[in-house]
């Protein structure tokens, strides 16, 4: 038995915000933004797009590109800051678009290490459970909805999609094949660094409050950066040692794309020859937990990872959360 990706898909939103629009709408510039992010221009939703419609386009190209139909789903994860509702679940708003009528589904918050935390639950359940055979698991976000406009150190830094993996289990592969593996870890001492402080249960939203955009992200970015390299850093050279893998025997290195810096520091540290580390931040932004499922895509579509390829994910987020992925293509 074993666990391959059997297919992927994403979406971005056809709307571009390039750096010179934002030079309207705040006070930066596109040299001050991409010297300190890499970021260039980032994908905006429509009104009428959702975290379930841009997930819908993602797992339907990921479906086709594996041959596999929507009810062949046995499990539907979604991981999202931004789901449609507070429930119903976005997965179930996802089964439905799609037609998945036979799979269960659940959502998972884990911010931009949502993919990595869905695909080791997926993995997981289908390792231990030989009654399910396909899983998809979709990191999509609106973050534009979430985002405080006129704070010129946040609003550069996100945009909107949707990635989707989808796992098969076969019966051809080696009980005893420590692949994938994942080493996931969270803090949440450190949760008020990267945060929407109200909206929740703790916080119900108010007048006064959605009046201090205190329904939007709130970041403290020197921390945040630090925290982000360590954490991904560690996890990395865990799951490397873990499994008896060096850096050398990897064909790529797909990191969250939160920030160039931190990406090329990542990189650094774990001695990753930077060639091998997929970088697409500069025209996607920071999508959270769609970020890895959006150059996943890209890289299996371009042909630049092919069948056999070790590829190495790595990931870290609010709550905090962190966490590394060790899989075969």
């Amino acid at each position: 038995m074993s666990i391959r990706i059997a297919g992927t898909g994403s979406y971005l939103p056809e709307r571009i915000l390039t750096n010179a629009d934002l030079e309207k709408m705040v006070e930066t510039s596109d040299e001050w933004i991409r010297s300190r992010t890499g970021i260039a221009e980032r994908h905006i939703a429509a009104p009428e797009e959702s975290a379930s419609s841009m997930a819908k386009i993602a797992a339907e190209r990921a479906l086709d590109a594996a041959g596999v139909s929507a009810k062949e789903l046995d499990l539907i994860i979604v991981a999202s800051t931004t789901p449609d509702y507070v429930f119903p679940n976005t997965g179930c708003c996802l089964q439905n678009l799609i037609g998945a009528e036979n799979a269960f589904c659940f959502d998972l918050c884990a911010a931009c290490s949502g993919l990595i935390y869905g695909m080791a639950v997926a993995s997981s359940m289908l390792k231990a459970n030989r009654k399910y055979r396909h899983a998809i698991v979709c990191g999509s976000e609106k973050l534009s909805h979430i985002i405080d406009w006129s704070d010129r150190n946040t609003c550069v830094l996100f945009g909107d999609g949707a990635g989707a993996v989808l796992l098969e289990r076969t019966d051809d592969g080696n009980d005893d094949d420590p692949l994938p593996a994942a080493t996931l870890a969270s803090d949440g001492r450190s949760a008020e660094t990267l945060m929407i402080p109200a909206g929740g249960s703790r916080m119900p939203l108010t007048p006064e409050l959605l009046a201090q955009r205190q329904n939007c992200i709130r970041m403290k970015g020197q921390e945040t950066f630090k925290l982000a390299v360590n954490s991904m850093v560690s996890a990395s050279r865990q799951i490397l040692e873990e499994t008896g893998y060096r850096p050398s025997d990897l064909a790529l290195v797909i990191p969250h794309q939160a920030n160039r810096r931190i990406t090329q520091a990542v990189a650094a540290r774990l001695e990753i020859d930077p060639s091998i580390v997929v970088d697409n931040i500069e025209y996607c932004a920071n999508t959270s937990s769609a970020t890895i499922g959006i150059a996943l895509d890209e890289v299996v579509r371009n042909g630049r990872l092919k069948r056999g390829d070790l590829l190495l994910l790595t990931a870290f987020g609010s709550g905090l959360t962190w966490g590394s992925m060790l899989l075969r293509y």
